[in-house]
């Protein structure tokens, strides 16, 4: 199981970057929100842009944004692997994702926890992963919603059904009890359950078990 591990609640940014960049957490899960897609806003990417100085570990960016077209060529300038937005925005999706993949980025859609699986049908010949969330988007440190394995569940089924090696994950809730309930998921995105820690490494070896 890969990690994707969520600095949003972290009380002392730089020095919990260093910490995790000690880990071997596969990577630095990126929220980037701007107050109107969700109520919360994050630092504007003039200051997240600088992460580089106290993490090399490859970014996972999660745009909980109205339009990701105004955030995608700047996170695409970072140590990035993968930026999703979320399938809810009102945009051009097919435009997006292939913004995205013209940057040497691979792309991916987040689905919030009313929309159905089968809405992302038509973009799977451009993804590359898909994050469904297990909490409503834009707050960190909430519980998992139990149902959300029956969506995983759901996923896996049609991705075999198109013969994709499209990559899921899920975030929102996940520690060392709900992690049960993503078996069918390639990369866990933990937040809270790490960074309110004091020790992240340990955090991490447990969500992998």
């Amino acid at each position: 199981m890969l990690i994707s591990t969520s600095f949003l609640d972290s009380k002392n940014v730089v020095n919990d970057l260093v910490k995790l960049d000690s880990t071997d957490t596969d990577y630095i899960h990126l929220d980037i929100m701007d107050g109107k897609f969700v109520k919360n806003k994050t630092m504007p990417f003039r200051e997240m842009k600088h992460i580089y100085k106290y993490t090399s570990k490859r970014l996972d960016v999660h745009l909980m944004v109205k339009d990701p077209e105004k955030y995608i060529l700047n996170y695409a300038l970072l140590n990035t692997e993968y930026i999703t937005f979320h399938l809810e925005v009102n945009v051009d999706i097919e435009k997006n994702l292939k913004l995205i993949k013209s940057c040497g980025i691979k792309c991916g859609l987040a689905i919030n926890p009313d929309t159905e699986v089968k809405e992302l049908i038509p973009y799977l010949p451009l993804l590359d992963i898909i994050l469904v969330m297990s909490v409503e988007p834009g707050l960190g440190g909430q519980q998992f919603i139990a149902s959300t394995v029956d969506k995983i569940k759901e996923l896996r089924v049609l991705l075999l059904e198109y013969k994709s090696d499209i990559k899921i994950s899920v975030d929102g809730g996940v520690n060392n009890e709900t992690k049960k309930y993503c078996q069918e998921c390639d990369i866990l995105v933990a937040g809270s359950y790490i960074i309110n820690s004091d020790d992240f490494q340990k955090q991490i070896d447990s969500l992998r078990e």
